[in-house]
């Protein structure tokens, strides 16, 4: 894992920082998840583009919440209440719990708790990607 951040209090970084950190995390993360089944990058490009998305990680949010601690729920509400440009893609609600859910990603990375952040990730990709082989 990645550790050149050093002595970080990610308390003092912006929420929308820390959600700048998350998407790349769980884009990563994603990606390298779907390696498991797929090595096509035009198909692997589709498939990530459609967990990563706004709609997809506010569901995924909602789906595991109750899992996680009032810590990690408070960096989630950082990133959510944070002001940021509206996707067209996505209501409102929903823009600002993914926003949430990637601040929450972000803090865990910079805090190098890689064994929770995983969890987290795993549970949310497991949501997505499960559900979407119920529509296929």
């Amino acid at each position: 894992m990645i550790d050149f951040v050093g002595d970080l209090d990610v308390k003092d970084i912006s929420p929308l920082v820390l959600a700048h950190v998350g998407d790349a995390y769980f884009h990563l993360y994603v990606r390298v998840r779907l390696l498991e089944r797929e090595r096509r990058v035009h198909e692997l490009h589709e498939r990530s583009a459609e967990i990563v998305s706004a709609v997809n990680q506010a569901h995924a949010y909602r789906a595991i919440e109750e899992r996680l601690t009032d810590e990690e729920r408070d960096f989630f509400r950082r990133g959510r209440n944070a002001k940021s440009h509206l996707s067209r893609s996505a209501t409102a609600a929903e823009y600002h719990t993914s926003t949430g859910f990637e601040a929450l990603l972000g803090a865990l990375f910079l805090r190098r708790d890689y064994e929770r952040l995983n969890e987290i990730a795993a549970a949310a990709f497991d949501v997505l990607d499960g559900e979407s082989k119920l529509r296929s």
